[in-house]
């Protein structure tokens, strides 16, 4: 069977991209495995990927390229939704590279990992191919006009993958997708290839975009604590963004200068991790949290916020880790302090956390995808029956609703079947609603 996954760019660093790969290599056992990459941006990825799987770029962004002199690459995208935060990165050129190459494609799945390409699947793949869409960010961290746009796009799909009961909960609840299964499936996260931490090191690790919800800052007031009572221990963040000087002169106001270090980005992310003690996170959200995981697979247990959805998913707290409630600052150092105090503790976690994380080996995983691949052939003609009577459900309502809305606000201020003025407004009160009530109560249902 023939795979496609389909990725913004597998030439730059982050957390979809390794999940990507790492998926791709483990379906490559099985089945013949392409890579699409909408965008390239270098001569080579940041990430190994593995042999048996091809990459393909469709669009050159580096400079010189004949792509670049190409006029539609300075035209806006008209397929990729403006609502998606990478709308800027998209051309009309990246659109019509991608439709000629999703309609020639002889694939027997397709599977986009973010919205934006998830839209080019719906729209372009087709439709004797399973087409699946994964869902790397939360379902809330989407905004209303883009909820809408994945709404009406993704009940022509055959599933939705979250990376988390908990969001595949909230999609189910605010997104009804008749004949569309949504299903959640974990990251893979592959054993690191080095020797696990030995738990002697006096570092707390970090890693991961420094964005404002990361909350590195918080980790950093924190740590301060530790600091205070422990002044021989090193708190050592991973990773690059927008809030680097901001985070910076926040480390010097609190003298931290000498024991708390912004090292830039790390990869693998594992030989830092398998360098620290304890590993923390102090993000306001996380769709999933890539680091977490990888911080259990160096045998190194973690302290997290118990922030949607991901952490309270991965770590059983007081057994492989520790879970604090999002934005308490002082929890959070008193959880870093408490690991310290106790290095047997630490150890117990730590161990617990190296078992837990085969969780997220690239075999069960794979067999989780290769099930729902099987279910999705099988099911075919009973989802399709489910989506066409959803679609008839779906216009019942909307006839419904401009019924009640042309009984009760009458045209140009008609007049009521009564003959007198409309006054049949929300709320009002009196005989003259009778009959506009009435007439919406026999309307046809939702």
């Amino acid at each position: 069977m023939k795979i496609t996954l389909l990725l913004h760019n597998a030439y730059a660093i982050g957390g979809t991209i390794r999940t990507t790969l790492n998926l791709a290599a483990a379906l490559a056992d099985r089945h013949d495995v392409e890579i699409v990459s909408m965008l390239r941006h270098r001569e080579v990825p940041r990430f190994a990927v593995d042999p048996r799987v091809r990459l393909v770029p469709l669009v050159d962004t580096r400079v010189g390229s004949d792509d670049m002199a190409d006029p539609r690459f300075s035209e806006p995208a008209h397929d990729f939704p403006a609502a998606e935060k990478r709308y800027e990165q998209y051309s009309r050129l990246v659109d019509l590279r991608v439709a000629a190459h999703l309609r020639a494609t002889d694939a027997h799945v397709v599977i986009g990992t973010r919205p934006g390409i998830n839209v080019y699947l719906a729209r372009f793949a087709p439709r004797r191919a399973l087409r699946i869409a994964q869902e790397h960010l939360r379902h809330d961290a989407h905004g209303k006009r883009l909820r809408a746009e994945l709404a009406r796009h993704y009940r022509t799909l055959d599933a939705v993958v979250t990376t988390t009961e908990a969001d595949a909960a909230v999609y189910r609840a605010r997104m009804p997708l008749p004949g569309v299964r949504v299903q959640a499936v974990p990251n893979i996260v592959p054993a690191p290839q080095g020797p696990p931490s030995d738990g002697t090191g006096k570092v707390i690790a970090a890693a991961g975009r420094l964005v404002p919800g990361k909350r590195f800052d918080l980790l950093v007031e924190a740590f301060s604590a530790v600091a205070a009572k422990y002044p021989d221990w090193r708190l050592r963040i991973h990773g690059g963004g927008a809030e680097r000087v901001r985070l910076q002169q926040l480390i010097d106001g609190l003298g931290l200068g000498d024991r708390a270090e912004l090292t830039g980005p790390r990869s693998p992310i594992e030989a830092e991790f398998a360098k620290a003690a304890v590993v923390a996170s102090a993000s306001d959200a996380e769709s999933f949290g890539m680091t977490l995981v990888e911080a259990m697979r160096c045998g190194v247990p973690v302290v997290s916020t118990d922030c949607p959805l991901g952490p309270g998913e991965i770590i059983t707290d007081g057994t492989d880790g520790l879970l604090v409630p999002p934005g308490d600052g002082q929890a959070l150092a008193d959880a870093l302090i408490a690991l310290i105090d106790d290095p047997v503790r630490r150890g117990r976690m730590a161990a617990a956390a190296l078992e837990s994380a085969t969780r997220y080996d690239p075999g069960p995983i794979a067999a989780r995808y290769q099930l729902l691949f099987d279910e999705l052939r099988a099911t075919r003609r009973r989802r399709a029956l489910r989506r066409a009577f959803g679609w008839v459900r779906t216009r019942a309502g909307r006839l419904a609703r401009r019924v009640r809305t042309a009984v009760r606000r009458p045209a140009n201020g008609a007049p009521t079947a009564h003959g007198g003025a409309d006054t049949t407004t929300r709320g009002t009160t009196g005989a003259s609603t009778a009959p506009a009530t009435s007439t919406a109560t026999n309307a046809p249902s939702q």
